[in-house]
């Protein structure tokens, strides 16, 4: 039996738990978000598919994990680029930016490879809730400005996002979309509130 080299159990179950996502991230972004599964996973992490399960019931659990934690990450990436001002245009501005910059750096490869798996139901409000959290801080900034239908504005500004999202890919100047984007959404938004 391997030996344990952390202080508790509940750390050991942590850190192979992260060794599992870690070998799930790779296998996506090497292969594709079909390619996960508990028997490649396991191939990969070195450990035997009956110990994937004892972290994860099926494939479709671990990827709405890795989907899950990608998200967290890019929410946190966002809520600390607004962070820092309590200027509401200006964190409109930073939201969009830190948006389309994680675009540019690549960051977001792994959703896109996990995106066209399915998920379990039970699961999928666990996605749109985190989804939601991404939105948290255009929300506050968008209310704090005075726009009225909020909801309007969350969707125009993610439709430029996401244009700007499949130019960025697609080899368009990544530093010229994003400048162009965020003055875009900023007019508009401006127009909105007049």
């Amino acid at each position: 039996m391997p030996r344990i080299s952390t202080s508790t159990m509940a750390q050991h179950r942590e850190w192979r738990r992260q060794q599992l996502v870690a070998a799930a991230c790779e296998i996506a972004l090497e292969k594709g978000g079909q390619a996960v599964t508990v028997a490649s996973v396991a191939v990969r992490a070195g450990l035997s598919r009956t110990s994937v399960y004892e972290y994860f019931g099926s494939s479709e659990e671990l990827i709405v994990d890795l989907v899950l934690d990608e998200l967290s990450h890019f929410s946190r990436a966002l809520h600390q680029a607004v962070s820092d001002t309590d200027d509401a245009f200006l964190a409109i501005e930073q939201w969009v930016e830190a948006a389309l910059r994680y675009i540019a750096d690549g960051r977001h490869l792994l959703a896109k490879a996990l995106s066209a798996i399915a998920t379990p139901k039970e699961r999928a409000r666990e996605i749109g809730a985190a989804h939601q959290v991404l939105l948290a801080p255009l929300q506050k900034a968008l209310a704090d400005i005075g726009v009225r239908d909020i909801s309007q504005a969350l969707s125009l500004i993610q439709a430029v996002t996401d244009v700007s999202t499949r130019r960025i890919e697609t080899g368009s100047n990544a530093e010229f979309e994003i400048a162009s984007a965020t003055n875009f959404c900023i007019a508009g938004i401006r127009a909105l509130v007049k």
